[in-house]
């Protein structure tokens, strides 16, 4: 399948809210993530694909962003600073990288939430495909997710912001690697990441054509 005059798309999946999507993302193709609806959180992850025990590290990709926010131009960086992903577009400009995930514990202790299963839970399900679990589970990142800080404090109650993202938005990332992607299409209702109505995404693998 072509996506246009310059690739061929190996893959292409819509994820319903609270459902995943993970896959091997060979070194120099494209993972692509639009948010279909707009106002929809996506959280990520992101393993080296032969050694999975080298995975995304936040302090590591922070550190060399300067930055809480990433954008394009920024790279996640593994745990032995290598680059595993480069954001090569970015239609919203703003993707959170210290919310972490939500998950059944943590919606109980923050909102009091019963029986409300999060991306922690999607995380799992999709690691396990990949023989990996609760101990490869590391600090994500929020695709589409705003977590404003000023001073060293969170500026909004709900920790994040209200979503803003629109229909299409999307971001593209490059595969510096052969890397493992694992990404949870963001269920939560009781804080506005999803604007209280979380909505399917569409992800996208594509090696770019040659000229």
């Amino acid at each position: 399948m072509r996506d246009g005059p310059t690739s061929v798309v190996s893959e292409r999946v819509t994820v319903q809210p609270g459902l995943g999507w993970s896959g091997v993302v060979k070194r120099g193709e494209i993972l692509r993530i639009v948010d279909l609806e707009g106002a929809q959180a996506v959280d990520f992850l992101c393993y080296g694909a032969g050694e999975p025990a080298e995975r995304y590290h936040a302090p590591n990709t922070l550190k060399k962003a300067r930055t809480l926010h990433l954008t394009t131009g920024h790279s996640l960086y593994s745990d032995v600073a290598r680059p595993i992903f480069t954001i090569v577009k970015d239609t919203h400009g703003i993707h959170d990288t210290i919310g972490g995930c939500c998950s059944a514990p943590s919606n109980q202790l923050l909102y009091g939430a019963t029986n409300a299963p999060g991306c922690r839970e999607t995380f799992l399900r999709e690691l396990a495909k990949h023989g990996l679990g609760r101990r490869d589970i590391v600090p994500n990142v929020n695709f589409f997710c705003d977590v404003p800080v000023r001073d060293g404090y969170l500026l909004s109650d709900t920790v994040f912001q209200p979503a803003s993202s629109r229909p299409g938005d999307l971001v593209e990332l490059r595969a510096d690697m052969d890397a493992l992607a694992v990404v949870s299409n963001c269920q939560q209702t009781s804080n506005p990441c999803n604007a209280g109505r979380p909505t399917p995404i569409e992800v996208f693998v594509y090696a770019p054509a040659l000229a």
